[in-house]
């Protein structure tokens, strides 16, 4: 059991070169194995090479605890392209464990945090505290306890010298990923980098976290199928958030429904993370798969908030009116709209054409008016297309300049696309969009009950 989280750059930074050392050699092996080889032997063998480096890159990413292993979570919602499609199911599986496995940091640490942060002792604090973690976050590990008051809680902690060790790891993580460049160039960009870097200072805020989730469990009360847990003010701090208990059943419970509950769960998921832009200027930069649990009442329950954002309404409307043209085939509104914007350039080589191809690649699921089941290739061909346009046939695109405010909200748009994939969710995507892009009337009855109580509001 480790204790303790290294924090110095040279420890940090040992693991991810090390990784990164053998992921040279493995290249470079597997290049001179091939030469004089069969076409046959020469897919075997980088079928192997690819395989061990997928494991190595998920043993790396779960030991660090922080930024490196945030990569491991995102990565877990999409199908990635790196792995051979034999083995893919089971790398997909060790890096879902990212999500929710409890890092092995004994309680006598952990302890020692909460009662520093808070001031008390934890019998002191709590009426019953349950020492065996009942989840993991990127950056803590989630306890279940129980106020003196009788509520039931969940207990976020910082793993002690977390935020050092964070920012020693994005300062060895763009060496450790340029070796993956050519298998998974979407995490290997600058500017993934960076906006993972951005939003792991944001994720280390937890008194700002405990006034986020406060402020979203007061604007959902009494939501007709969203619920969102309240944070207890009283008992947190700057490295400890505590919050009312949403006892619900996990996310890969709710894969294993009916389709048609998992219809109406994905139909949910995308009106909270998706539509909370356009009806309140704001969104939860974070959805994945181990923040969503379904209630016994059929209510859906929202947790973790530390990536929150908020935008300019102006900024907002820029995107609804990019929709709008997208939808109606407006290519060179389109395309000026993101040049005046600047998105990209007027003298790129892309024509508006191009342009609205390359908005539909990315984005056309919830453009296109028809009944769509999200697929987990449908999702990261997605991705790919938006991120890393240079690996499809949109490589002109290569020059946009997304604003990081939209960048931010397009990741968020991903992610729920990935999310939606694990489910093979199916809807009208564009009819409930419609709703927050044209103003028009709810396309669902969860749509119906929605509007029902915003207007009681």
């Amino acid at each position: 059991m480790s204790d303790q989280v290294p924090t110095s750059r040279v420890s940090r930074g040992s693991k991810l070169g090390k990784a990164a050392a053998k992921q040279a050699a493995r290249t470079t092996s597997a290049r001179v194995s091939m030469l004089g080889r069969s076409r046959e032997t020469k897919a075997r063998i980088s079928e192997k090479a690819a395989i061990q480096a997928a494991d190595q890159l998920v043993q790396v990413l779960g030991s660090m605890k922080g930024a490196a292993m945030k990569i491991g979570q995102m990565l877990s919602v999409i199908d990635l392209d790196l792995v051979p499609e034999s083995h893919r199911e089971k790398f997909q599986a060790k890096l879902a464990v990212l999500r929710d496995q409890a890092p092995t940091v004994s309680f006598d640490v952990m302890r020692r945090q909460i009662e520093d942060d808070l001031g008390g002792s934890v019998m002191a604090l709590f009426a019953e505290f349950d020492d065996q973690p009942m989840a993991a976050a990127s950056i803590g590990q989630v306890y279940r306890a129980r106020l003196h008051d009788g509520r039931d809680v969940a207990v976020k902690v910082q793993y002690p010298g977390v935020d050092v060790a964070i920012r020693a790891d994005m300062k060895n993580l763009a060496l450790f990923l340029k070796f993956w460049r050519s298998a998974i160039p979407t995490v290997s960009a600058p500017d993934f980098v960076a906006e993972i870097a951005r939003n792991m200072e944001s994720e280390l805020d937890y008194e700002r976290e405990a006034r986020t989730q406060h402020d979203l469990a007061t604007l959902f009360a009494d939501h007709p199928f969203i619920a969102v847990p309240d944070s207890v003010s009283e008992r947190s701090g700057r490295r400890v958030v505590v919050t009312e208990l949403f006892d619900g059943a996990p996310f890969d419970a709710i894969c294993k429904l009916p389709s048609a509950d998992r219809d109406r769960v994905g139909e949910i998921i995308y009106r909270f993370y998706v539509g909370s832009l356009f009806l309140h200027n704001e969104f939860c930069g974070d959805p994945h798969p181990g923040n969503i649990l379904l209630g016994r009442d059929g209510k859906v329950g929202f947790i973790d908030f530390g990536l929150y954002n908020h935008m300019d309404p102006e900024h907002v409307e820029f995107e609804r009116q990019c929709m709008r043209a997208a939808t109606e085939h407006r290519s060179q509104d389109l395309f000026d709209m993101m040049v005046r914007r600047g998105v990209m350039a007027d003298d790129t080589g892309v024509t508006p054409e191009e342009c609205l191809e390359y908005i539909y690649a990315a984005a056309g699921w919830h453009l296109t008016d028809e009944v769509i089941t999200v697929t987990p290739a449908m999702a990261s061909g997605s991705m790919l297309d938006a991120i890393d346009p240079r690996m499809t046939e949109f490589s002109g695109m290569r020059h946009q300049n997304l604003p990081p405010e939209h960048l931010f909200s397009r990741r968020a748009d991903f992610l729920t696309f990935g999310v939606l994939g694990l489910l093979e969710a199916s809807n009208n995507w564009h009819r409930i969009a419609r709703e927050w892009i044209y103003g028009d009337e709810p396309a669902t009855p969860d749509g119906v009950a929605d509007a029902r109580w915003r207007a009681s509001r």
